[in-house]
């Protein structure tokens, strides 16, 4: 939907409005962030018991908010926003991260993170915080303590996780943008599964100050879930840059990523890979099917595209290291939270999967985990070869299965199992958290069931321009913005 067909649809719906769009129509006089708040609280309301997307309902801060006239000039002044309740927090508000204990303590954090500094700055209105699984741990939303968030494509399916409260919002037209955060493939997932656009920006290309210099060792990146790219490139423009003191940054972008968005990529030389990186299983057939028609459709905006097996994916130092690292982030949770309740969380205070990943890495000695370290740092290395050979862009399956059922990874699943499944369904995701280059979900594709299923574009470490600039072609040759799920605004 071009920029004038939206200005005339917003005239009496806000609903289906991208985040540039509205503010767009905020900077000319049209409308004022309160209209656009109240709308927005409207849908929430409206649609929140279907889909359990929102569990921390900040309107009156909203309220507050929109009506101020000091609300900064920024480029999305007045738009409402959502926040993932993990890793960005915000001054005086609930910040339970999934966790039972953290909701029975009642914990409000005193203080905004930077990011969320910089998402005020940029003018948006927190309207509420998101569900995600206990310890943002998973790539479900199911967690005991606030129960599942519902795909708005099929109320019996996940949303994805760990961003799926933000994915849920996003997709059934609560927000036309809400936070998220990507450990594993916690902002694609969710892309995936709710027919979304998810970036994983580059490894620090926004801070996680003041809490943190990396959090989970290189894996973890913040941004947003939205229904277009250029409110992607946006929201990266109003948050991206170092803050002081962290341990290293990005590569600084040449221009605004905003003005990648319908830039010419040139002539691109991709490869594409659907089978499974470690076992060599064969994703599901649907999710071969979108790769498949996404590589017709490069090749007819003009890129040569080639299978290709980047056997680097396949290196074995990535699974014994991620199986040595992760258990002992959870255990430092563990640690974390109980020094900061002031007294000992026990393990079985967890999720039965998050209490057995604290209770082997509590078992790992300071050895064992810098090892870990040094085997996920060797196979970056191997894996980055390959764009250094003279590559531009992966095509892989951002899931390698559609959207699962609810409860396919719950926290009722035995651990054991649900770690199986959890490796398989982040064969293409978790690789690009340690390797820290961008990664992006396009919904590029629907099977017979009326699911979305998601396409993922890898690109060098540092070229969120270059995935912009293919991204924002490919979404003008096949527009998916229309597209809306059963359990949505009206």
């Amino acid at each position: 939907m071009d920029d004038l067909a939206q200005d005339e649809f917003a005239q009496d719906d806000f609903a289906w409005l991208d985040a540039t769009a509205q503010a767009a129509l905020v900077r000319r006089g049209e409308v004022t962030p309160t209209e656009l708040v109240e709308a927005a609280l409207e849908r929430i309301d409206a649609l929140n018991p279907s889909l359990n997307a929102v569990i921390h309902d900040l309107s009156d801060k909203a309220r507050s908010t929109a009506a101020d006239p000091t609300l900064p000039d920024g480029p999305f002044r007045g738009v409402p926003f959502l926040l993932k309740d993990a890793v960005a927090h915000s001054s005086g508000d609930p910040y339970h991260c999934g966790m039972q204990v953290l909701k029975n303590a009642g914990w409000v954090e005193p203080a905004d993170t930077w990011l969320v500094e910089r998402f005020r700055a940029a003018g948006f209105v927190i309207c509420g915080k998101t569900n995600l699984p206990e310890l943002a741990s998973s790539v479900t939303t199911e967690p005991r303590a606030y129960g599942a968030t519902h795909n708005p494509w099929d109320l019996d399916r996940s949303p994805g996780g760990s961003s799926g409260g933000a994915g849920a919002a996003v997709a059934s037209g609560m927000v036309p943008v809400a936070h998220g955060n990507d450990m594993g493939g916690s902002i694609r997932f969710p892309a995936s599964t709710c027919g979304l656009v998810g970036l994983k920006p580059t490894r620090a290309r926004s801070t996680l100050g003041p809490d943190f210099g990396e959090y989970w060792a290189m894996t973890t990146h913040e941004h947003v879930l939205t229904r277009t790219v250029r409110d992607t490139a946006g929201v990266l423009d109003a948050i991206a840059g170092p803050g002081v003191g962290d341990p290293y940054t990005a590569p600084a972008p040449s221009r605004a990523f905003r003005d990648e968005v319908g830039a010419d990529p040139g002539r691109l030389r991709n490869g594409f890979r659907t089978a499974m990186s470690g076992s060599q299983e064969e994703s599901h057939p649907d999710c071969v099917a979108a790769v498949a028609a996404t590589t017709t459709l490069l090749g007819s905006l003009g890129h040569a595209v080639e299978a290709v097996e980047l056997t680097a994916l396949d290196d074995p130092r990535f699974t014994a290291g991620i199986g040595t690292a992760f258990p002992v982030f959870i255990a430092r949770e563990l640690e974390r939270w109980s020094q900061r309740l002031g007294r000992p969380i026990a393990a079985t205070e967890l999720e039965p999967w998050n209490q057995m990943m604290a209770e082997v890495g509590g078992a790992i000695s300071a050895a064992g985990y810098v090892e870990a370290l040094e085997q996920l740092q060797g196979y970056a290395r191997g894996v980055a070869a390959w764009w250094a050979g003279g590559f531009d862009i992966l095509l892989t399956p951002t899931l390698t299965q559609p959207p699962v059922p609810l409860g396919f990874v719950g926290p009722e699943v035995d651990p054991m199992e649900a770690f199986a499944r959890l490796a398989g369904l982040t064969s293409f995701s978790m690789p690009f958290n340690v390797t820290g280059q961008p990664a992006i979900s396009l919904p590029l594709h629907w099977n017979a069931d009326g699911l979305p299923i998601g396409v993922q574009l890898v690109a060098a470490y540092g070229r969120d321009d270059l995935l912009l600039r293919v991204a924002s072609q490919l979404e003008e040759a096949q527009p998916w913005a229309h597209r809306q799920p059963p359990v949505s605004a009206t």
